[in-house]
């Protein structure tokens, strides 16, 4: 029943009651200043001496209880994050010499001996992250060496990712992973050796654009979509690559296509989500979806996006960025979008697969649907990829009609799109690429 209350915190102290405080003061006589009495029904006096200011003791004491609990609570949060942190590197640890096995690693001098201690004679490339030499064993076997750069910010993040991913990984259009070295601070992945390197290296050249006749075009296409299906749906683990690319597209002998680089890579779980977001936008400029870039809105549609402007780069021969067609500048989805519209799709074909035998314009037209279909705006229009399969392999089913593709407004800074953002990397084979941040 008393009358009153006090509001406490660590910095300031708000009290109010039906009395005043202090007597009005007479500025005659300052010692007339007396604090004034509650009623005789109040029990706690509001005022005791000009010392407490009208604090009682109480309150005092609770509320340097309150800033030391306060205190102790950061203190323990803090070192708890810590212990974290330092816990799940350990667990990472654990996690890659598990999945490891003895004919997975690889002795650091052995691989030092197959690349004749990492010359240039035997480099094939240099991404974000390092090099890339091709190396020959003892026993004749070829291979190409992945060697980490020693002062990339997240070359130790993008090992551990790759390899753990990788590692669990068996598709024939994924690139096949023989092992690894650790030594000291050497990080080195060991992949199979693909003679015909990279796609980007034929699709945009003139000269070897010529090996790649129509019927071995369909087959990259086929293949990729294949490794795509088998990273989201098939395999043990549902996984979104976010770097899909030509230059990650590597060519065997028989010119079939396996998926690279997973160092960007994300495990998703789709029994949960269908589409998730992260502050963390990694990936190559012109590839990557616009809700990925702007909001960070990341699903497999992510990658059919990226898979869309793929299967243009390859029936037209054009990167995806900025080209001069007659006396404009436009990207490519802009290009294929006006000139579908236009009823001239046909115009997009690259002019030295027109002139080969294998041209079929019938089916170069049915990729081109589905290749803007993949690239549509809106997230829900796009197929997944057991969609794409069906559209590619059953040539009896009818084809819906693509909406507006997300165009990107490029400027006069970027004139190449195979290179990421953030820092200026080399295209090559087997090659890793950077974050990019938004602003």
């Amino acid at each position: 029943m008393k009358m009153g209350s006090y509001v406490l915190s660590p910095s300031c102290m708000l009290a109010y009651a039906p009395w005043r405080f202090y007597d009005p003061v007479n500025t005659d006589d300052p010692s007339s200043v007396t604090p004034s009495q509650p009623p005789k029904n109040e029990t706690r006096s509001v005022a005791q001496g000009d010392k407490n200011r009208g604090v009682p003791p109480k309150a005092l004491i609770f509320s340097a209880v309150s800033v030391g609990v306060a205190v102790l609570i950061i203190m323990f949060l803090v070192l708890f994050l810590r212990s974290r942190k330092k816990k799940k590197t350990q667990n990472e640890v654990r996690k890659l010499e598990d999945i490891s096995t003895d004919s997975m690693r690889f002795e650091f001098t052995t691989l030092q001996d197959a690349t004749s201690n990492f010359s240039l004679e035997n480099k094939l490339g240099e991404g974000g992250f390092g090099a890339v030499y091709k190396g020959v064993l003892s026993d004749g076997q070829e291979i190409a060496v992945k060697r980490l750069s020693k002062n990339a910010q997240q070359g130790e993040t993008e090992f551990k990712n790759e390899f753990l991913l990788v590692a669990k990984l068996q598709h024939r259009n994924l690139v096949k992973l023989l092992g690894y070295s650790i030594e000291g601070t050497e990080r080195l992945l060991v992949y199979e050796f693909l003679p015909n390197t990279s796609l980007d290296k034929f699709i945009f050249d003139p000269i070897h654009g010529k090996e790649l006749e129509w019927e071995i075009r369909y087959k990259i296409i086929g293949g990729v979509a294949r490794g795509l299906l088998y990273l989201h749906q098939d395999s043990r683990m549902r996984i979104i690559h976010r770097d899909l690319k030509a230059s990650n597209i590597l060519l065997d002998e028989e010119m079939t296509p396996k998926i690279a680089d997973f160092g960007m890579a994300r495990l998703f779980d789709i029994d949960h989500t269908t589409q998730r977001y992260t502050n963390r936008i990694v990936g190559t400029f012109g590839y990557m979806a616009p809700e990925y870039v702007m909001h960070g809105q990341i699903s497999f549609k992510t990658d059919v996006y990226s898979f869309g402007v793929l299967v243009l780069e390859i029936i037209s021969g054009k990167k995806n960025s900025s080209f001069s067609n007659e006396e404009n500048i436009e990207d490519l989805l802009s290009f294929a979008w006006r000139n579908w519209k236009e009823g001239v799709a046909l115009n997009l074909v690259d002019k030295i697969l027109m002139t080969m035998s294998s041209y079929s314009s019938n089916m170069i037209l049915r990729c081109l649907n589905i290749g803007l279909l993949c690239v549509q705006e809106k997230v829900s229009k796009r197929p997944n990829m057991a969609s794409v399969l069906l559209m590619l392999d059953g040539h009896t089913i009818a084809l819906s009609e693509p909406s507006k593709p997300a165009f990107f407004s490029h400027n006069n800074t970027v004139s190449d799109s195979s290179s990421s953002l953030g820092h200026d990397a080399i295209t090559s084979n087997y090659n890793s690429n950077t974050d990019l941040y938004p602003r």
